[in-house]
C-alpha cells in the first residue's frame, strides 16, 4: 500500500457535521468552549474535513455538539462513515 492510498482511507471528505456548524452559526471554539471534556479546535477540524476519528473523539465530538445546540444529534447526524 503506497501513500496515497492509505491517505485516502483517512481521508474521506467533508462531512455532515461541516454543514450542521455553519446551519447553527457554529464554529470549532464553540464546540470546544461548550464541551465538558478534552477536546481540541484540531479534533473538531478534523471531524468536518473527514479525517477518520476513533468512535472515543467521535462522541466527545458529538456530545459537544449536542451542549451547543441543545439538540439531540446521533453519529449518523454528523459522520457517513464508522470508525
Amino acid at each position: 500500500m503506497n501513500a496515497d492510498s492509505a491517505a485516502g482511507e483517512r481521508n474521506l471528505g467533508e462531512q455532515p457535521i461541516s454543514q450542521l456548524l455553519t446551519e447553527h452559526g457554529l464554529r470549532a471554539h464553540d464546540l470546544v468552549a461548550a464541551s465538558t471534556e478534552q477536546i481540541t479546535h484540531k479534533m473538531v477540524a478534523r471531524a468536518c474535513k473527514g479525517r477518520r476519528l476513533t468512535l472515543n473523539t467521535q462522541s466527545k465530538v458529538l456530545r459537544a455538539l449536542n451542549l451547543a445546540t441543545k439538540k439531540n444529534f446521533s453519529l449518523g447526524d454528523l459522520f457517513n462513515y464508522q470508525p
